[in-house]
């Protein structure tokens, strides 16, 4: 297996430059604020529900519940968007930390806007849940074989979703979205260059490190289930994916030990 950056092809490393580069006018808001207003307002035919649960794809808790099935069905996948994750971080902590930039409840009337959750008024720049949800994406979409890839494009798609769904409930402007879309990309392969180097035993079901993945996703758990993640037309779907990272945790803990035995 190739490593490092040889991992990709040049075009695909210019991808994440060339969106960012393609988005200029949407991050230096030539068409602002009149392109925010016709997208947030065409996603009014859909229920702000639908726009609340796919913001939850840019929340680390409720990614570690949307991927916990991955724990037994492929873990090298879970890796890599946690190799990903902190390079997301990374980036979005940096534009907020060093832009000083408004959103969009800030600058246009709140009436003329559908707002879903908190009124938000500063560090938008870049959208972090789109920055987050394309990390994961692209860390879990870049890791599969060409041939997968093929088959599971609609992980981007989901990603999409969840930057448009910061628009639609009135968090963020499209250059922020978009913006947050090319940095999650190199985030994602970026993410791939630290899997490379795990070795395979790391995804052995008797490994520390697996062992120490599980307990991060009952951590998720905990936080999917008592807390409120952005919104609260998200809550019974925050239970449903805590129910289903803690079967995922006890099928993981019960083929631990199964395999700890075997052994």
């Amino acid at each position: 297996m190739r490593t490092s950056f040889q991992l990709f092809s040049v075009r695909l490393w210019l991808l994440p430059l060339l969106i960012f580069v393609l988005a200029t006018p949407l991050w230096l808001h030539v068409w602002e604020p009149r392109m925010f207003l016709y997208i947030n307002q065409l996603c009014l035919t859909v229920a702000a529900p639908v726009w609340t649960g796919l913001s939850l794809l840019g929340n680390g808790w409720g990614i570690l519940g949307v991927t916990a099935p991955l724990l037994l069905r492929a873990p090298r996948l879970m890796w890599a968007w946690i190799c990903a994750a902190p390079f997301a971080i990374l980036f979005a902590r940096l534009g907020k930390g060093f832009l000083v930039s408004p959103r969009p409840a800030a600058e246009v009337d709140n009436a003329q806007m559908r707002i879903v959750g908190e009124v938000l008024h500063n560090v938008s720049m870049p959208s972090g849940h789109t920055t987050t949800a394309f990390a994961v994406a692209a860390a879990i979409y870049f890791a599969l074989t060409p041939e997968q890839r093929k088959r599971h494009w609609w992980i981007l798609l989901l990603a999409l979703g969840a930057g448009l769904s910061r628009i639609a409930v009135g968090a963020h402007w499209p250059g922020d979205v978009a913006v947050g879309i090319s940095l999650g990309l190199l985030a994602g392969l970026l993410g791939n260059v630290l899997l490379a180097a795990v070795p395979p035993r790391c995804f052995a079901p008797t490994h520390w490190a697996m062992r120490l993945l599980a307990l991060l996703v009952l951590g998720g758990v905990y936080f999917l289930a008592t807390e409120e993640l952005d919104f609260a037309e998200n809550q019974p779907l925050q239970w449903l994916l805590a129910s289903v990272a803690l079967v995922s945790v006890f099928l993981f803990a019960r083929r631990s030990a199964s395999a700890l035995r075997a052994s």
